[in-house]
């Protein structure tokens, strides 16, 4: 315990305001240890400031101004964790560098007013926010926003409204549709519950400041929380399973039909993304819960003629370097955009980290040219650039929802998420592995991985799951990027035969695989708890009960060539 919150101790010890030589030298400190540029101002902090929105509601803010600016540019944080929390830390460092910062609970959260309902506020709210700080003699008329996760789906929202009052956003590891079923009709159970989980913690009064601070953040406490809630059926009332009472809103949202409801739609930002002229920098992780949003969020913005900039380093959701990288290109962006220091800008628009070899690229757009290769499943469990040879027998496996293929490591909504070890997932009867033979050369896969797969399942109700992985020398194998499709009628490509080709898109990653090194595929039918669990019977997501068994076969011959598409450079 005391490990994983060390670094959270230690940024609340240095979060803070003040004067004097002393502060001033802790804070030229601070910068050198997080690779900031030095501190230029002392910082007062003006709490609890009443903003009242057009329906009357008072939302609580905090302002950081910087000593000695009349005004200056105003950045805009609006946060349902709290705004007096790690936030403070956030805030000083763009203060101390020439930017009023203002600190906002969102409604309902802590001391905002109003009852918080997760997305339905945050477009009024937020343009209200931004039309007051514009009246206000210490803003000098140009805004930003920043902030991860919901803190940056907040900016989406308020930018969608049209306002007049913002010239610049920074949204990290967040997407323009945070709500809502999945596409294709599955829930992100684990990320899901425990975010419910978070949030009542946060401002659970009957629990000690100890006992927040671990269902918060801590994997081990939350997991003992959330498993009642990762195995309960109906989904419908799995909040009353991890909470021990029932979330208002988790119930809205399972009174909803699906993705298509005009609650959903009304809080999906991401038909008017293309809509968004204002300058955005979306920074991501290889492995957030996200990416695959964001990217399609870039997409859009850059098929509409915009200047999107993009950011995605090797990190998870709850990644430290991640939260300090936002911050650094934070400064970089804001000094560009609000106060017009083009040279703070980098001179790639897109740069990610090559994961493997340890080091830093730059693009003009994303993704950059690669050759689509095929990379074929064979017979005993190989996987290899040739195509299969006839005669190549199929693989065979049951997934059975009552006993649910687990998930390791990956895109969590936790410290237990990133690249670990999946041999005990890859030793079980419910799970397939094709394996390349070691490279001889370093081999490079830079954008989106697809899994093009010849199936056969004894129901009409199933999923297939694709997971790409490194193994080393040693033999670990260490999960690279992953993806599931879920199968119902008229989904999937029937073949004469009465197979079924699917494509699972695996997201993308910038990976170099290493000499001595192999390619390593999992297929599978199902990551539990991340991904909810396909009980085989087609009854509605969030109420069915009963569960069903599949037998699943996968092909591997010449008129199947089931094959992972890797885009090499």
């Amino acid at each position: 315990m005391k490990s994983q919150l060390k670094w959270w101790q230690i940024l609340f010890a240095l979060a803070g305001v003040g004067g004097g030589l002393a502060f001033l030298k802790r804070r030229q400190l601070i910068a050198r240890l997080l690779k900031l540029p030095p501190p230029q101002y002392q910082v007062e902090k003006q709490p609890g400031i009443r903003i009242t929105l057009p329906d009357g509601v008072k939302l609580a803010a905090d302002l950081y101004r910087p000593v000695g600016l009349d005004s200056a540019p105003t950045i805009l944080t609006r946060t349902p964790y709290g705004r007096q929390s790690i936030n403070q830390l956030f805030a000083t460092l763009f203060a101390e560098r020439g930017f009023n910062v203002v600190a906002q609970d969102t409604r309902g959260r802590f001391d905002s007013e109003g009852e918080f309902e997760p997305y339905v506020n945050e477009a009024s709210d937020g343009e209200a926010t931004l039309a007051w700080i514009a009246e206000q003699p210490w803003s000098n008329g140009r805004m930003g926003m920043w902030g991860q996760s919901y803190v940056g789906y907040v900016q989406w929202a308020a930018a969608s409204t049209g306002t007049p009052h913002l010239h610049a956003l920074l949204p990290a590891v967040t997407q323009a549709n945070l709500g809502g079923p999945n596409d294709q009709g599955f829930m992100w159970l684990d990320r899901t519950l425990r975010w419910l989980l978070l949030l009542d913690a946060m401002t659970d009064s009957s629990l000690s400041a100890w006992e927040r601070m671990a269902l918060s953040f801590y994997a081990p406490e939350q997991n003992k929380r959330l498993e009642p809630g990762w195995n309960h059926l109906p989904l419908a009332t799995a909040d009353e399973a991890v909470l021990g009472h029932p979330q208002s809103f988790y119930q809205t949202w399972a009174a909803q039909d699906g993705p298509d409801s005009p609650y959903w739609q009304a809080v999906d930002v991401r038909p008017k993304v293309p809509e968004i002229s204002i300058p955005i920098h979306l920074v991501a992780g290889w492995y957030d819960i996200f990416l695959q949003g964001q990217l399609a969020d870039y997409a859009a913005l850059y098929e509409a003629g915009r200047n999107p900039y993009l950011t995605i380093g090797p990190w998870t959701h709850m990644s430290q370097q991640g939260m300090l990288a936002a911050v650094r290109e934070g400064l970089d962006w804001f000094n560009a955009k609000l106060k017009g220091e083009g040279e703070a800008i980098r001179p790639y628009p897109v740069h990610i980290y090559l994961q493997g070899a340890d080091k830093w690229l730059g693009y003009e757009s994303w993704p950059p040219a690669t050759e689509q290769t095929p990379f074929y499943l064979q017979t005993m469990g190989q996987l290899a650039s040739s195509q299969p040879t006839a005669g190549s027998p199929p693989d065979h496996y049951v997934y059975d929802p009552a006993d649910p293929t687990p998930n390791l490591g990956g895109a969590l909504l936790s410290i237990e998420a990133g690249p670990v070890d999946n041999r005990p997932l890859e030793a079980r009867p419910d799970v397939l592995t094709y394996t390349t033979d070691p490279l001889t050369a370093p081999l490079t896969i830079i954008g989106h991985i697809r899994l093009q797969l010849y199936v056969r399942s004894s129901l009409e109700f199933t999923d297939f799951y694709g997971r790409l992985c490194d193994v080393q020398p040693d033999g670990r194998s260490l999960n690279v990027c992953d993806g599931l499709f879920r199968v119902q009628p008229g989904r999937g490509e029937p073949q004469p035969d009465g197979s079924l080709l699917v494509e699972v898109d695996m997201t993308a990653t910038a990976y170099q695989f290493q000499p001595g090194h192999r390619l390593r595929l999992q297929v599978s039918s199902g990551a539990h708890p991340r991904i909810s669990r396909n009980l085989g019977t087609g009854e509605l997501l969030m109420h069915g009960t009963t569960m069903q068994a599949a037998e699943q076969t996968i092909y591997h011959d010449p008129e199947h060539p089931s094959a992972l598409l890797l885009p090499l450079t």
